[in-house]
């Protein structure tokens, strides 16, 4: 079975898991481009992605529709409930998913997907059950990082590479 859907979660794996507040109470997330491209160029290969997150933020949405991710949930306390609706919408199965987390919240959709990953400074617990511990840090490009060994994995590199000759 071939992985067709990413799953990502957002603070700590798509971000460095600060939050900072502004005076005026603006929240303020940081993203890496790096990653980013890599998002774009997994979709570009005809891949699915999608975000599940925990908690609630306008920055993750706008981000979301800057990388034109269709499937975006935020607010979610089961993230695995949510994962099991999206593959029956997508008629995938567990087996075409790879995941990010890096927390207890991501525990159980880590445990869910075919191949799960967590960034270099996740939590002990979810390194555990991970199939990959990345070398990267959340936000310094750990989704880059898990793409990529996706694309070699599933033997897409020449498509990969051809997308930007």
């Amino acid at each position: 079975m071939s992985i067709e859907l990413i799953v990502l979660d957002v603070d700590g794996t798509m971000t460095d898991s600060r939050i900072t507040y502004s005076h005026s109470g603006d929240e303020i997330k940081s993203f890496n481009v790096k990653d980013g491209l890599a998002i774009a160029s997994w979709r570009k290969l005809g891949k699915q992605v999608a975000i599940i997150t925990g908690r609630r933020s306008a920055i993750v949405e706008r981000r979301a529709k800057e990388l034109h991710i269709e499937y975006f949930y935020q607010g979610v306390e089961n993230k695995r409930e949510v994962l099991e609706d999206l593959l029956d919408k997508l008629d995938l199965t567990l087996e075409n998913v790879a995941a990010i987390g890096d927390d207890l919240n991501d525990l159980q959709m880590l445990k869910a997907a075919e191949i799960s990953f967590v960034p270099r400074d996740a939590s002990a617990y979810v390194d555990k059950i991970a199939k990959v511990i990345l070398t990267k840090r959340g936000g310094d490009g750990a989704v880059r990082e898990m793409i990529e060994y996706l694309i070699v994995k599933e033997g897409l590199e020449e498509e990969y590479l051809a997308l930007w000759a």
